[in-house]
């Protein structure tokens, strides 16, 4: 994710923190310090706020390295200012596993806030439920209230929270799958309405949370309804097949004038019949500007990336192309390049495949 910066590597998965996450940071010391005059309160307030994140760091990590036990690999952790996100390269269709990952980042914050509990009992540091806010009372209170919250609030079943890929698995149990997405697409999308109504007339913050919980379901019930609408489908109908490639020892130059006299971005770089790198729209403008049009193809190509066998199912290998960072994978047969699949073409045939559908 652009504008994310590495934090460490914990139990195999790469943690990153998003800079709008230190806007974060910078917004909750200065409001602390303006309020209180006092380095004592403003450090107390910023650490307050970093636990909390711990605890939702934890949580992801229920996601993940749940998904791992089924298999499931996790690219990357991202921290944002509205909480954090475990990409997983896919979630699985059985829905016992789903609903295994999903419960899972929900049970470590339970977890975490039974424990709190149990710390303030033997302590004796509890307060008042009413003298308790997230921002007032003793430390390892507000924590506990912190947790418990965001339990109640990935427990609502709606997308992306926890509750509607739960909602979706015990739906899938007795559905098809693409009939449980759009049932809890559908009940996400009308908890949004419900929330943006009441933002109007309270907080205005509950209306940020409703287009946030209204866009996630749809994009999630168009993910799972173009996954559908590929089964059966062989990867050759859906791949393009005329395109054009590159040698690695290409100027750039070739590049633009093969970008500028078609609709092609990215190119499939072959040495011989085996593809060896992808050259990224993006990088070539990059190189353009800061080295020429005379640079190399291999000197700027990206040599790690996804590829697909033509005998592959394309439901499986256009999940792979949604989760990568990619926008073209290669298709191949026994080791030569025979097509791209690109989420533009994809969108491509099932518009047309949708219209004729129709028609017929």
């Amino acid at each position: 994710m652009k504008w994310s910066f590495p934090l460490g590597t914990f139990a195999g998965i790469r943690v990153f923190v998003h800079a709008t996450f230190l806007l974060l940071i910078g917004w909750i010391g200065v409001s602390h310090w303006l309020a209180s005059r006092s380095v004592a309160t403003t450090v107390e307030g910023v650490g307050f706020i970093l636990l909390l994140f711990l605890c939702v760091l934890l949580h992801e990590y229920g996601h993940a390295l749940t998904a791992r036990r089924y298999g499931v690999k996790t690219r990357d952790i991202v921290l944002l200012p509205i909480g954090g996100l475990a990409r997983l390269e896919s979630i699985p269709e059985e829905p016992r596993k789903e609903l295994a990952i999903a419960a899972a980042g929900p049970a470590v914050n339970v977890a975490i806030a039974a424990g709190l509990w149990f710390w303030l009992q033997l302590t004796g540091g509890f307060l008042p439920v009413d003298e308790v806010a997230l921002t007032t009372g003793p430390l390892a209170e507000r924590l506990l209230v912190a947790n418990i919250v965001l339990v109640v609030f990935n427990l609502v079943p709606a997308f992306p929270m926890d509750g509607g890929r739960m909602l979706r698995a015990f739906l899938a149990m007795n559905l098809p799958y693409a009939r449980a997405t759009e049932i809890a697409a559908n009940v996400g999308q009308g908890l949004a309405f419900l929330l943006g109504f009441l933002g109007l007339f309270t907080n205005p913050f509950l209306l940020f949370i409703a287009f946030f919980v209204f866009i996630g379901a749809s994009h999630e019930s168009s993910l799972v309804q173009a996954r559908s609408g590929l089964d059966g489908v062989p990867l050759a109908r859906v791949m393009m097949t005329e395109f054009q490639v590159l040698s690695p020892h290409d100027p750039l130059e070739r590049a633009v004038d093969l970008t500028l006299s078609g609709s092609q971005k990215d190119f499939p770089v072959l040495e011989g019949d085996a593809v060896v790198g992808i050259l990224v729209q993006g990088d070539l403008l990059r190189a353009l500007t800061e080295r020429g049009r005379g640079v190399h193809v291999e000197e700027v190509m990206e040599r790690t990336f996804e590829s697909a066998d033509l005998h592959e199912a394309s439901p499986g290998v256009f999940a792979r192309l949604q989760a990568c960072s990619c926008r073209t994978m290669p298709v191949t047969l026994g080791g030569r390049l025979v097509g791209l699949l690109t989420l533009e073409n994809v969108g491509e045939f099932l518009s047309i495949r949708s219209a004729v559908q129709k028609r017929a």
